[in-house]
């Protein structure tokens, strides 16, 4: 390995092995440069490189003329779960909230009834909501349903419910598994306001259908999430024979 390369990497393992040692909380501030620079004869560059690079991962950040802090970490979702994000926020003791940017019903168009196997024209309600952990935030969620299936979601205030507690409890529909794709996308101009992210900044597109126990689709989403709260994870299992 190249030399430099090899710094760089060393540099970036003692950061990450003095947060871990000393047991540092979110927000707490990280020793000056220099002090880090003496303490383990790391050269100035190589330094702020390993910062860099852990700024980028989502585990540092900076704020200009203070210094360098540990970032809450990020809620990663496994991509084979189809718990909702509000039960996988739970299970970290990470507080979740929502706030309902509109709830509206349209003419299905051919992206939104293929998905949903329904005609052109049938009627669609779109729920669209920001949701926030720690009060930052986090993702922008588009909910796809059939208006006739779900009449009268409109009446509940998602910025408090449940969506799929509803759809179970008050629908009797029971939620069994869905089919998700992530991809790279890049925040519009209003995506970005309603993020608090620079326009343009990447982010994490992810679409997909949730299916209930007779294989229907229930809903179709989309979803727009800032990958430095987020990240997904998955199994990987090689096939025998």
């Amino acid at each position: 390995m190249n030399p430099k390369r090899r710094s760089r990497d060393e540099a970036k393992e003692m950061i990450e092995y003095y947060i871990i040692k000393n047991k540092l909380e979110p927000h707490s501030k990280l020793p000056s440069e220099r002090a880090m620079c003496n303490k383990w004869g790391f050269n100035r560059t190589t330094l702020r490189f390993a910062i860099k690079r852990l700024v980028i991962e989502g585990k540092l950040y900076q704020i200009k003329g203070s210094g360098t802090y540990i970032k809450e970490p990020k809620l990663i979702r496994n991509l084979q779960d189809l718990k909702a994000l509000s039960e996988i926020a739970k299970d970290k003791g990470l507080k979740l909230t929502s706030k309902v940017v509109s709830f509206d019903i349209i003419e299905g168009y051919k992206e939104v009834v293929q998905k949903l196997h329904l005609v052109l024209g049938h009627k669609i309600y779109v729920l669209t909501r920001i949701r926030y952990i720690e009060n930052e935030p986090t993702a922008i969620e588009m909910s796809f349903l059939d208006y006739e299936r779900f009449k009268g979601l409109d009446k509940y205030d998602f910025s408090k419910a449940s969506l799929y507690s509803i759809i179970e409890d008050k629908y009797n529909v029971t939620i069994e598994r869905g089919k998700e794709k992530v991809g790279i996308s890049y925040a519009t101009d209003h995506e970005s306001q309603l993020l608090n992210i620079k326009k343009n900044q990447g982010v994490f597109y992810l679409s997909g259908v949730i299916y209930d126990n007779y294989d229907t689709p229930v809903e179709y989403i989309k979803s727009i999430i800032r990958p430095d709260k987020i990240g997904f994870s998955s199994i990987l299992r090689r096939e025998k024979g």
